[in-house]
């Protein structure tokens, strides 16, 4: 696997005197990748730190038991909808443990509102034909395939999103999974991210109820400069970093990983 990320304070943020609330993990276990990206809100002080503890804790549970490629698609989705379970209860409890409140409810005298750290959470699991997804909140995920063809998987909400401190949590994250034989790659971004990596229906002449689509320039462009330099992500900084990016004021986050050989 080729792998690369990159994340980038938000002009807004800079401006603010606020620092980067995004945080992104991987894992490379040969032949598969284990991604993870995380938005910390904007309105909390120690979001940051809530989105650090998001990643990691998605990227140790998705590392464990992954199932084989020659599983069932009812054993991946059972798998990955009790992982996605699981990263809400363990980010609960890992943000418990530094509130000082024992259970993550924020009810006891002198405790805090886990909410305090809320972030959001979009996380994969690549092991080629498969890709296996868990999100909650606004991040989104493109996959790329054999054919130079990019198509959003994950696509952002249309309403607010919740966060993993929000009630109810643990019965809201989206869990699924794709088998694609053709897969090439899998990108995670945050919802900063939009204006540059997403397409308005109409460049297309589709109707705006088609939703959003990813902009083949930007992932095709990617893909093509990260083989080529063997996963340096600097260009994609650059990218993250440059005129068009920085209209949107908000943190951007990008992290991919590339089958190799395609």
């Amino acid at each position: 696997m080729i792998i690369a990320g990159a994340s980038v304070q938000g002009t807004a943020h800079l401006a603010d005197g606020q620092g980067c609330q995004d945080a992104f993990k991987a894992v490379d276990l040969g032949d598969t990748a284990v991604l993870a990206v995380s938005d910390g809100a904007s309105s909390r002080d120690r979001s940051a730190l809530g989105a650090h503890i998001a990643v990691d804790t998605a990227c140790r549970l998705l590392t464990e038991d992954i199932p084989d490629t020659e599983e069932t698609p009812e054993a991946w989705t059972r798998w990955i909808a009790g992982r996605g379970k699981r990263v809400v209860e363990e980010y609960l409890r890992a943000v418990a443990g530094v509130l000082g409140t024992g259970t993550g409810a924020g009810t006891g005298a002198g405790s805090e509102d886990p909410g305090a750290l809320a972030a959001t959470i979009a996380a994969a699991v690549v092991r080629p034909p498969w890709v296996a997804l868990i999100s909650l909140g606004d991040g989104f995920g493109t996959l790329l395939t054999d054919d130079d063809h990019c198509h959003l998987v994950l696509p952002p909400p249309t309403t607010p999103p919740p966060f993993l401190s929000s009630p109810g949590a643990a019965q809201r994250i989206r869990t699924f999974v794709v088998w694609e034989p053709e897969l090439s790659g899998l990108v995670l971004s945050t919802d900063g991210c939009a204006a540059l990596t997403l397409d308005h229906p109409s460049v297309r002449r589709l109707p705006p109820e088609a939703g959003p689509l990813p902009a083949d320039r930007f992932f095709l462009g990617l893909a093509a400069t990260l083989r080529e330099n063997h996963g340096d992500a600097e260009p994609l900084r650059r990218r993250l970093s440059g005129p068009e990016a920085g209209r949107t004021g908000d943190d951007l986050t990008v992290l991919c990983a590339l089958v190799e050989g395609r």
